[in-house]
């Protein structure tokens, strides 16, 4: 029997900041994306088990392109496995807007496609059914 909360998605968008760069370039450090895979993953708690739930791990974590300050980022969790307490989540950060200092201050554009920039399998934990 097939259970229906998999395939469930959650999508977050967010704004970089530019105090959040950490490196030369204006780059982003790598946390920031699982940080921000941590609150996708909450909702995704939330709304399959009605509990925030726990992070326990991650499986594969894989930086594929640099984050920026300027970016606007789509974070995507998608369940994948349901198990008695046990939720497997894939991952997603997706740069679809990005800063051109090179344009003016201010200035930035909407991607014609969307950058991977992080992906990642992890595992969530909710307390048992009462």
């Amino acid at each position: 029997m097939s259970d229906s909360r998999v395939g469930l998605s959650v999508t977050h968008r967010r704004y970089v900041p530019y105090s959040h760069a950490h490196y030369a370039g204006d780059l982003v450090d790598g946390a920031y994306a699982l940080g921000l895979f941590g609150d996708v993953a909450t909702e995704v708690c939330i709304r399959t088990d009605g509990d925030e739930g726990l992070f326990a791990s991650y499986s594969d974590v894989q930086f594929r392109a640099p984050i920026r300050a300027g970016d606007v980022l789509e974070v995507v969790a998608t369940v994948t496995r349901v198990g008695t307490r046990s939720r497997t989540l894939d991952f997603e950060a997706r740069v679809v807007c990005r800063g051109r200092l090179d344009r003016g201050g201010s200035a930035a554009e909407v991607l014609a496609e969307p950058v991977v920039a992080v992906t990642a399998t992890g595992t969530v934990v909710v307390p048992p059914v009462a």
